[in-house]
C-alpha cells in the first residue's frame, strides 16, 4: 500500500504540473492576441481621448510619461516577438532539414539528439532572464529620452533567442520524425533507451528536498515538451499522407512507446531517489502545494508577475519558442481556403479559449484547496520587513516593487533601481485606528487611563532592543487580531476572479 500511495502522490504532482504548463501554453494562442489588440486600440485612441499619464493599477501611482500600462507594454512586446519570429521561421525549410537529418548515420543522430537535449536545457536556463531584462527595461520610468534606446538591444536579443530556441526544437522534432519513419526502428529504440541513462546519472547521488523539487519541475516540463513534439511529428506525417486516418494507427504504437518509456523512467528514477535519500512520499504533496501557491499568488489584484512567467521561472518552461514552432507547422500543414475553412478556424479558436478558461478555473479551485491543506494562507498576508541594524522594528520601512505582470518579481532587484515603487510604513502605535471588535482587551493589572502619545526618539540614538517593548507587543497583538478577523471575511487569499485569464488591465 505504501508503494501505491507514493505512486498516486507522484502522479498527482505530475498531472497538476502538466495542466499548469498547458494553461501557460494556451494563453499564448488564446488571450495574448486579444490583449495585444486591446493595447493597440488603447494606444491608437490616445489622441482622441487626450494624452494623460497612466496610473499603475498595482500601486495607484502615476507611471510618468508612459502612454501604456506596464502590462500592455509587455503584451505588445510578446506579440511583436511572436510575429517577427514567425516571419523568420518562413526562411527555414522543414523538409530540407528533415532530409538532411535522415541522411546521417544512426550513431551520429544519437549524439545529435543528446546534444540537442543539453542545448535545450541551457537555452531554457537563460531565456527567461533575457525576457525579464526586456520587460524590466521597457516598463521602468525613463528620466531621459535616450534611456528608451536601451529597449532596442534587449528586444533584439529576445527575438534572436526565441528564434534560435524554435530552430533547436524544430531539429529535435525532425530527429524524432526520422526515428518514427525509419524502417527497422533502431534509431527510435536507441533514443528511448537514452532515457534510462538518466537513472544512472541521478539515482546514486545524494538529493535534498530542494534538489528533488527542481528535478520534479524539470521532469514536468520535459513531459509536456515531449507531448508537443509528438503532436508536431503526427501533424507532419499526416500531412505527408494527405491526412489519411489509416496512417494514424501506424503512428500510435510509436507514440505510446515514447510516452510509456518517459513515464517509466520518471517513476523508477524518483522511486529510487526517495528510497536512498529517505524522503517520504508526502514531499510531493508539499511540491504540489508550492506550485498551487504560485498560481494563487499570481491571481491576486496586486500581483507583480503574470502566471505564465511564474511557471516559466519555476519549471523552466518558456512557451514562446514552442508556440512559434507549432504555429509554423500548423500553418504549413493545413490549407485554409474558403469561408467554411475560416468558420472552422474561428470555431477552433473559440474552443481553445473555452478550454483555457475552464482549465484556469479548475486549476484555481484546486490550488485553493491545496493551499488550505498545506496551511499556507497566511503567507500571502505577510509583508517582507528588512530591519536595518541599529533600528527598532517599529521603524522598519516596507518597500514593495510593482512592475508589469509579465516580468520578473522586482523585489529581488536592488532598491536603488528606478521602478514603479511604493513605500508603506506601519501605523503609529500611539493612536491606532481599529474596529471595535479588533481592539485587544485592556490589561487587568492596571487601572490607569491611557497615556498620551510618546514622542518618537531620534533614529541616530536608537539602539537594538534585546526584547520586545510593551508597545511592540501591543502592535503585534493588534495586527494578529486584525488578521484573524479579516481572513474569514474575504475570499481565499483575496483572489481576483477577473484575473483567471491574465492580469487585469484597468
Amino acid at each position: 500500500m505504501t508503494g501505491i500511495r507514493w505512486y498516486l502522490l507522484f502522479e498527482k504532482l505530475m498531472i497538476f504540473g502538466f495542466f499548469l504548463c498547458l494553461d501557460a501554453f494556451l494563453y499564448v494562442f488564446t488571450l495574448l492576441p486579444l490583449r495585444v489588440l486591446l493595447a493597440l486600440l488603447h494606444l491608437f485612441t490616445l489622441p482622441c481621448c487626450g494624452l494623460r499619464a497612466n496610473v499603475c493599477p498595482y500601486c495607484n501611482r502615476s507611471s510618468g510619461s508612459l502612454l501604456l500600462q506596464p502590462a500592455q507594454v509587455c503584451d505588445i512586446l510578446k506579440g511583436l516577438i511572436m510575429v517577427l519570429c514567425y516571419s523568420m521561421m518562413h526562411y527555414v525549410d522543414y523538409s530540407m532539414m528533415y532530409h538532411l537529418i535522415r541522411g546521417q548515420s544512426v550513431i551520429k543522430l544519437y549524439i545529435i539528439y543528446n546534444m540537442l537535449e543539453v542545448a535545450d536545457r541551457l537555452f531554457s536556463s537563460f531565456g527567461q532572464d533575457i525576457l525579464d531584462a526586456l520587460y524590466w527595461t521597457a516598463t521602468e520610468p525613463k528620466e531621459r529620452k535616450r534611456d528608451s534606446i536601451g529597449v532596442i538591444p534587449h528586444f533584439i536579443m529576445a527575438v534572436f533567442y526565441v528564434f534560435l530556441h524554435a530552430i533547436l526544437i524544430m531539429v529535435q522534432a525532425s530527429t524524432l520524425n526520422v526515428a518514427f519513419n525509419s524502417h527497422n526502428k533502431s534509431l527510435l529504440t536507441i533514443m528511448m533507451s537514452n532515457n534510462f541513462v538518466e537513472i544512472k546519472g541521478s539515482v546514486f547521488k545524494k538529493f535534498e528536498k530542494n534538489n528533488l523539487f527542481q528535478m520534479s519541475n524539470s521532469d514536468i516540463k520535459e513531459r509536456f515538451t515531449n507531448y508537443v513534439l509528438l503532436l508536431i511529428v503526427c501533424l507532419r506525417n499526416m500531412e505527408q499522407f494527405s491526412w489519411n486516418p489509416d496512417h494514424l494507427w501506424v503512428l500510435l504504437p510509436d507514440v505510446f512507446m515514447v510516452i510509456a518509456s518517459e513515464i517509466a523512467v520518471d517513476i523508477i528514477k524518483h522511486a529510487f531517489i526517495t528510497k536512498f535519500n529517505e524522503i517520504t512520499a508526502d514531499v510531493y504533496s508539499e511540491y504540489r502545494a508550492s506550485l498551487a501557491f504560485d498560481l494563487v499568488s499570481s491571481r491576486q489584484k496586486n500581483a507583480c508577475t503574470d502566471y505564465s512567467d511564474s511557471v516559466a521561472r519555476r519549471m523552466g518552461f518558456i512557451p514562446l519558442p514552442l508556440a512559434v514552432l507549432l504555429i509554423r507547422v500548423v500553418m504549413s500543414s493545413v490549407n485554409v481556403q474558403g469561408a467554411l475553412s475560416y468558420s472552422c478556424l474561428l470555431l477552433f479558436y473559440l474552443g481553445m479559449v473555452t478550454l483555457k478558461v475552464l482549465n484556469s478555473i479548475v486549476l484555481l479551485g484546486k490550488s485553493c484547496v491545496y493551499v488550505k491543506r498545506a496551511n499556507m494562507e497566511d503567507k500571502l498576508f505577510e509583508r517582507p520587513s528588512t530591519a536595518a541594524p541599529g533600528k527598532t522594528p517599529s521603524r522598519t520601512r516596507k518597500t514593495s516593487r510593482c512592475t508589469a505582470p509579465s516580468g520578473d518579481p522586482w523585489s529581488e532587484r536592488s532598491p536603488s533601481s528606478p521602478s514603479c515603487t511604493f513605500t508603506a510604513q506601519p501605523t503609529p502605535t500611539a493612536s491606532p485606528t481599529l474596529r471595535p471588535e479588533t481592539v485587544p482587551p485592556p490589561p487587568t493589572t492596571s487601572t490607569t487611563p491611557a497615556s498620551p502619545p510618546i514622542p518618537e526618539p531620534d533614529p541616530d540614538t536608537l539602539t537594538p532592543s534585546p526584547s520586545a517593548t510593551p508597545e511592540q507587543k501591543e502592535e503585534e497583538g493588534m495586527e494578529g487580531t486584525e488578521l484573524k478577523h479579516r481572513t474569514p471575511k474575504k475570499d481565499l487569499l483575496d483572489v481576483d476572479r477577473f484575473t483567471i485569464c491574465g492580469n487585469r488591465i484597468d
